[in-house]
């Protein structure tokens, strides 16, 4: 574990934001800490999960909690659930060497309050963060909701809204629904939906393709529960074969 102490110079009043980061790259941590430091936030940086895990009075005191999203011996998610399985719910930031859709939502779904490109800089690492330090409970929550017309999406419940009325998804169906409208207006390919509702690479049965049929009676079922609300729903689109489409 390594901490950048303050000194005088860094306005250092006793009130900084304290931040407490999980790093599995020793140079990002080092700069992590440093240059957070210099921005006058008071930083606690681990090299592991379990180094976090063993210190849970270090983690409730934190502002906010920044995990890597890939780590040494567990990931980020599943740091961040065992950290709420322990009662530790502080607010928490994903970063990452490599932005996917897929993890922002998987993120977002997990509790996550941001997800942050590592290379976006820290400069707008510490502004995130600030911002999210001053922020209370409901508004990070607010945070995390996604409006698309009709459709509201709340990903700390994983609840789906349609004109104000709950659509009663099963998390996998929203899932799909949240992958779509991330996407939107571009397309989402059969394969990228079941591996939504699955994981990468994983079949089950039909064949190699039996996934395009799980895919097809999952839209089906979702579109069945839309139009429940609405019957005039047409938001979901086949597309060209090739998967289907957030309209």
């Amino acid at each position: 574990m390594a901490r950048h102490t303050l000194t005088s110079r860094d306005n250092w009043r006793g009130n900084a934001i304290r931040v407490v980061a999980v790093e599995g790259n020793g140079l990002f941590r080092e700069l992590l800490s440093t240059e957070l430091g210099m921005q006058g936030f008071d930083v606690t940086v681990f090299a592991t999960a379990d180094a976090l895990l063993s210190a849970p009075e270090t983690a409730t005191a934190a502002d906010v909690i920044v995990l890597d999203w890939q780590l040494p011996e567990h990931t980020g998610p599943e740091l961040l659930t065992e950290l709420r399985r322990r009662g530790i719910d502080r607010p928490v930031v994903f970063v990452t060497g490599r932005l996917l859709v897929a993890d922002e939502l998987q993120a977002f779904a997990r509790g996550a309050v941001d997800f942050i490109d590592k290379a976006r800089g820290f400069d707008i690492l510490g502004r995130r963060l600030r911002i999210i330090a001053q922020m209370s409970s409901d508004e990070r929550v607010q945070r995390r909701l996604l409006r698309s017309g009709k459709l509201l999406l709340n990903p700390v419940e994983c609840r789906a809204a349609w004109d104000g009325a709950d659509v009663e998804l099963t998390i996998t169906e929203f899932r799909m629904v949240e992958l779509l409208v991330a996407y939107s207006p571009q397309h989402v390919t059969y394969r990228e939906l079941y591996d939504i509702a699955r994981y990468p690479g994983f079949y089950g049965g039909h064949g190699t393709l039996g996934y395009r049929v799980n895919v097809r009676s999952a839209i089906r079922r979702i579109r069945t529960k839309f139009a429940r609300i609405d019957p005039t729903f047409s938001q979901i689109s086949n597309y060209q074969s090739l998967g289907y489409v957030w309209r």
